[in-house]
C-alpha cells in the first residue's frame, strides 16, 4: 500500500512526497514518517490569549525551500 500526504499550500494541493527534502511537524520528519508516527501538530491546551490566530492548531511544513504554517484541515492522506 502506498501512502501520500497532500497539503493545500497557498491555494494549490501538492503531494509533499515529491520533494525529498520536505519535512513537517514538531519533529520535522518526512511526510510519510509524520503520518505513521501519530501526525503530531501544534495544538495548545491552554491559550495565553483568546481570539488570536497565534494560538490556533497548525502544522509547520518545509517544502521546496519554503516554510509554511497551515491549519490541519489543509492536509489530506491518500492510501492506495
Amino acid at each position: 500500500m502506498s501512502t501520500k500526504v497532500y497539503a493545500n499550500l497557498i491555494g494549490s494541493w501538492v503531494d509533499l512526497s515529491t520533494d525529498d527534502s520536505c519535512v513537517m511537524g514538531p519533529r520535522m520528519t518526512s511526510p510519510y514518517i509524520w503520518w505513521e508516527e501519530n501526525a503530531e501538530l501544534f495544538s495548545p491546551i491552554q491559550k495565553k490569549e483568546e481570539n488570536t490566530m497565534y494560538n490556533q492548531d497548525y502544522i509547520v511544513i518545509h517544502y521546496k525551500n519554503r516554510d509554511y504554517r497551515i491549519h490541519p484541515i489543509f492536509i489530506q492522506i491518500v492510501e492506495s
